[in-house]
C-alpha cells in the first residue's frame, strides 16, 4: 500500500475515517460492521453444530411403535399416534435450520403439535411417554398437574415444570429445550362449576390460563440458584420445541360422551322411538371423543386448541392383562422371577393362577396397578418367610380348590435335601425352620 493510499476494510472496501475505525492485521484490516457480521456467522455454525449433538438419531414410526410394542401391550392406535406426533416434531427440528426443499413461493414454518391422552387409570399413559423418551434419549420431565396452583396461592407454579426439565437436562438449556414434558393428572384441572358455594378456583381454570403460552411457546426465565431474587442469575428457555403431552383418566366422560351420542328422548306413546338397549362401552365411548365433550368436562377452548392430537387408551380387558402379566420387557411376572432368583429360589407361575390374577385385578378396578397389588398379596407370606428357609428352592404359585368352596392362591414350597449346601448364607435365626409341608394360601 502506498504511504498517500487510505486504508480500506479488506472485506466490503469501507475506507477509514473518525467514524470508522479498522483493525489491522498482518494481510488485513477489518471494520466493525464486518465483525458484527462475522460472529454472527460463526455463532450460527456453533448453533446448528450444538443442534446436531443433540438431535436423536431419528427413526421411522414403525420402529419407533415396535419400541413400545416391548413395554406396552394392546392400544395400538395411542401408540400409532404417538410413534407418528414424535416423529412429525424432531423432523421438524432436525429440518429447522435447513433450506427448504420444496418448490414452494415461500417459507413454510412448521408448527409443533401436542398431545392430549385420555384413558383410565392404570391403562398405561405414563409409562408410553416415559418409555418413547427413552429411545429417543431426550431429556424428560414428568409433572402432576395437581401440585399446580393459580399464581399468588401457596404450590407450585407452571415455571416449576421447565425447572424439572431443565434439571433432567444437566442444567443445559439448548439440550432442555429438545425434550419432552408429560403433565400427568391434567383432568384435575377442570374447572368447577359455580354453584351456590363461594369455592376458589385456585388449580383449576387459572393454571390452564397460566399453561397457555408455555405449551404453545414462550421463553421462561429459570432463576440458577433455584430461588429469585432481585441479583439472581436467570436462565432463558424457550418452549417453542419443547414437546408438550397431557394425560389423565377424566372419569365421568365417558358419560358426557353418551348423553351426546344418545340423547334422552322425551317421546311417550306408541309412535315414541323406543330407546336403545345396548349400551356402547367405554372404549367405543372414547373412540367417539371431540374436544366439545372435553369443554364440557371442564377444560377451557383455549387449552384445548393447544393441545390439536387427541387420542385415547382403551380399558384393559382380562385377555390383555395377561398379556401384561408375561409377555412385556418387564413384564411383572418376569419381575418376581428375578426377585425370587436374587435368593436363589426358582419361581414360577401356572396359568390358572395367572388368569385368576387377572380377574381379580379386574375386580379391583385399577387396571394393571391392580396385577401387581393381587401378586403382592398372594407373595407376601412366601417373601416373609423365604430368607429364614435356606434349604428352599423352588416356589409355585398355583390356584387351589378350598374345602368351603371357591379358589385361592397358594404358593407350593420345594426344598432341598438337609445335607445339602444352602444356595446363599442364612441369617442365624434359620438354622431353626423346618422344611413343613407346602401350605400357603391366600384367599383373595
Amino acid at each position: 500500500m502506498a504511504d498517500n493510499e487510505t486504508p480500506c476494510c479488506s472485506f466490503c472496501g469501507a475506507e477509514k475515517s473518525a467514524s470508522v475505525p479498522l483493525i489491522a492485521g498482518n494481510d488485513g484490516r477489518i471494520c466493525e460492521a464486518c465483525v458484527k457480521l462475522a460472529h454472527q456467522v460463526v455463532a450460527s455454525w456453533g448453533q446448528r453444530r450444538k443442534s446436531q449433538e443433540l438431535a436423536p438419531q431419528l427413526r421411522t414410526p414403525s420402529e419407533y411403535k415396535k419400541h413400545l410394542d416391548e413395554s406396552v401391550i394392546g392400544q395400538e392406535s395411542a401408540k400409532e399416534t404417538l410413534s407418528v406426533a414424535v416423529y412429525n416434531h424432531y423432523l421438524r427440528l432436525l429440518n429447522s435450520n435447513r433450506e427448504p426443499v420444496c418448490q414452494l413461493s415461500e417459507q413454510v414454518e412448521l408448527e409443533k403439535s401436542n398431545i392430549l391422552m385420555a384413558g383410565p387409570s392404570g391403562t398405561g399413559k405414563t409409562l408410553l411417554v416415559r418409555t418413547l423418551a427413552r429411545i429417543l434419549g431426550v431429556p424428560f420431565a414428568s409433572a402432576d398437574a395437581t401440585t399446580l396452583t393459580q399464581a399468588g396461592y401457596v404450590g407450585d407454579d407452571v415455571d416449576s415444570i421447565i425447572s424439572r426439565l431443565l434439571d433432567a437436562a444437566g442444567g443445559d438449556v439448548q439440550q432442555a429445550q429438545w425434550g419432552i414434558v408429560y403433565i400427568d393428572e391434567v383432568d384435575k384441572l377442570a374447572k368447577r362449576s359455580g354453584g351456590g358455594t363461594a369455592v376458589r378456583d385456585i388449580s383449576g381454570e387459572g393454571v390452564q390460563q397460566a399453561l397457555l403460552k408455555m405449551v404453545e411457546g414462550t421463553e421462561v426465565r429459570i432463576a440458577k440458584s433455584g430461588r429469585r431474587s432481585e441479583h439472581s442469575e436467570e436462565q432463558v428457555v424457550d418452549t417453542r420445541n419443547i414437546l408438550f403431552i397431557a394425560g389423565g383418566a377424566f372419569p365421568g366422560l365417558e358419560e358426557l360422551v353418551r348423553s351426546r351420542l344418545q340423547p334422552k328422548s322425551g317421546g311417550i306413546g306408541f309412535h315414541a322411538a323406543p330407546p336403545r338397549q345396548e349400551k356402547p362401552s367405554i372404549n367405543e365411548l372414547l373412540s367417539a371423543l371431540m374436544p366439545d365433550d372435553l369443554h364440557e368436562f371442564g377444560l377451557i377452548p383455549e387449552f384445548i386448541g393447544r393441545f390439536p392430537i387427541i387420542t385415547f387408551l382403551q380399558e384393559l380387558d382380562h385377555a390383555m392383562l395377561l398379556r401384561i402379566l408375561t409377555e412385556p420387557r418387564n413384564a411383572l411376572v418376569k419381575q418376581y422371577k428375578q426377585l425370587f432368583a436374587y435368593q436363589g429360589i426358582t419361581l414360577e407361575v401356572t396359568d390358572q393362577a395367572l388368569s385368576f390374577i387377572a380377574d381379580q385385578a379386574l375386580v379391583r378396578k385399577t387396571g394393571a396397578r391392580g396385577l401387581r397389588a393381587v401378586l403382592e398379596s398372594a407373595l407376601q407370606r412366601t417373601m416373609f418367610e423365604m430368607p429364614s428357609k435356606p434349604l428352599l428352592r423352588s416356589c409355585t404359585l398355583d390356584l387351589l380348590e378350598q374345602d368351603a368352596g371357591g379358589q385361592a392362591l397358594a404358593v407350593l414350597e420345594g426344598f432341598a435335601e438337609p445335607g445339602e449346601q444352602a444356595s446363599q448364607p442364612a441369617p442365624p435365626a434359620a438354622s431353626e425352620a423346618a422344611a413343613g409341608p407346602p401350605r400357603l394360601a391366600v384367599d383373595l
